[in-house]
């Protein structure tokens, strides 16, 4: 009889060696939590925000396309599959009226500029006072917060000084609310993100929040970022120093741009440049659970019929990029952009639907299929169903109907790849 060789102090000199690893997995690797990702990020001015704001914005994308005729002439721009193009426009029709908005940021950085010290603080407060109203009527959108200044030290002392009057406010109204996000721009250095860190700490003592309940994006648009002069990636280093409060990568197209002398013409999106950076950020929070985003195009529907025909066919074409690139979320600076960014995301996940509840429902049930799907794949399937029905592209029906399981076992599939045990399923 074939007996095993290594003893029980090998498994513990092995197990020895491996604590360092063990523990670098578990606490930096936990993977996505596969709660919702927005699919955009919507970004205003603080000053110009107004508790209706999110419904002018959901008027305004539905009398841009009233204005070209209806989503039959977006869905002709775009060159959508004819047996798609009702399911896609019934879809954004009711996004526009229902959501208009998944996250919005009031931006309090460039898109606001320098201010006076009391206007800002000003603003800050009236645009908390509306935050607060907003999340307790029912008309904020399911992820909001700002965009204070950076940590660079022209700017440090005023964006510290809107953070900490924003959260002061928000908890003397009520609290923070569950979807609060806040974002840190222009980081350069992995210095900026402990500093940031730094300020959650003190204020979530100040005001007995839970720790780690504060967290933040940051922003990418520096090359310093991407490739620092000694040679390492700080991008991937701030995760370290971020403790867990890091949920996003959020990569800025045009400053990235400029920073790198590319001429104006040239910045955008799909340029070989934001390729390489995306794709660094990719690789930096590959299992971590941070989140990535693409950046905005410049490019608007405005204008003549001919321009914001093609200004539809670009964004959408960029939204489908990102999409099949693993950006699933990206910004949108106009109304106008909401019916391309809502119909390119369901183009992508009604597209690919089909094939990815087929073989999900062939790996989970056990089912012979010509395509052999481990578990790694298994959970990309299942995301990206889950993915769809968040943002509305898919309805819950037709997951069990195509796919034959519960809201449950899907998010065990999300999660690990693996089915959950029959005692998992009943818990």
């Amino acid at each position: 009889m074939t007996e095993p060789t290594l003893s029980a102090a090998d498994y513990k000199a092995i197990d020895t060696v491996l604590q360092s690893t063990d523990r670098l997995l578990s606490e930096n690797y936990p993977g996505d939590d596969g709660t919702r990702q927005p699919v955009h990020t919507v970004y205003v001015p603080a000053d110009r925000f107004t508790g209706t704001l999110v419904a002018e914005w959901g008027a305004g994308a539905l009398a841009a396309l009233r204005a070209q005729g209806g989503m039959e002439a977006l869905s002709a721009t775009m060159g959508l599959p004819a047996p798609l193009i009702d399911q896609i426009s019934a879809r954004v029709t009711a996004k526009l009226h229902s959501e208009p908005i998944e996250d919005l940021r009031l931006d309090f950085e460039d898109g606001y500029g320098l201010r006076a010290d009391a206007e800002e603080d000003g603003d800050t407060l009236r645009v908390a006072d509306l935050v607060a109203a907003a999340v307790k009527d029912g008309t904020s959108p399911p992820f909001i917060g700002i965009r204070f200044k950076s940590l660079e030290e022209s700017t440090r002392a005023r964006g510290l000084r809107t953070l900490d009057l924003f959260a002061a406010r928000l908890m003397e109204r009520g609290g923070l609310p569950e979807g609060l996000i806040l974002t840190l721009p222009k980081v350069s250095t992995a210095a900026q993100v402990e500093g940031m860190v730094y300020a959650c700490e003190k204020l979530e003592h100040f005001h007995a929040l839970p720790a780690g309940r504060l967290r933040f994006e940051v922003q990418v648009e520096t090359p310093q970022l991407i490739l620092a002069a000694d040679g390492t990636v700080p991008v991937a280093k701030l995760l370290q120093v971020g403790n867990g409060r890091v949920s996003a990568l959020h990569y800025g197209t045009y400053d990235y741009s400029a920073s790198l002398e590319i001429a104006a013409a040239y910045q955008a999106m799909d340029h070989p440049a934001a390729d390489f950076a995306k794709q660094v950020m990719q690789v930096a929070v590959a299992g971590t659970g941070v989140r990535l985003s693409d950046g905005s195009t410049n490019i608007l529907p405005l204008g003549s019929d001919e321009n914001v025909l093609s200004a539809w066919k670009l964004h959408s074409a960029l939204v489908q990029r990102s999409l099949e690139r693993g950006y699933y979320q990206g910004w949108d600076l106009h109304p106008a952009q909401l019916p391309s960014r809502f119909a390119a995301t369901y183009l992508f996940y009604r597209r690919g639907f089909g094939a990815a509840a087929a073989r999900l429902r062939n790996y989970a049930h056990r089912l012979e299929s010509t395509v052999l799907d481990e578990p790694a794949t298994a959970r990309a399937l299942a995301r990206f169903l889950q993915r769809g029905l968040l943002c509305g592209a898919v309805d819950p029906q037709e997951i069990d109907a195509a796919v034959s399981l519960s809201a449950h076992q899907l998010a065990a599939l999300a999660q690990s790849g693996l089915m959950p045990t029959a005692k998992e399923n009943n818990d």
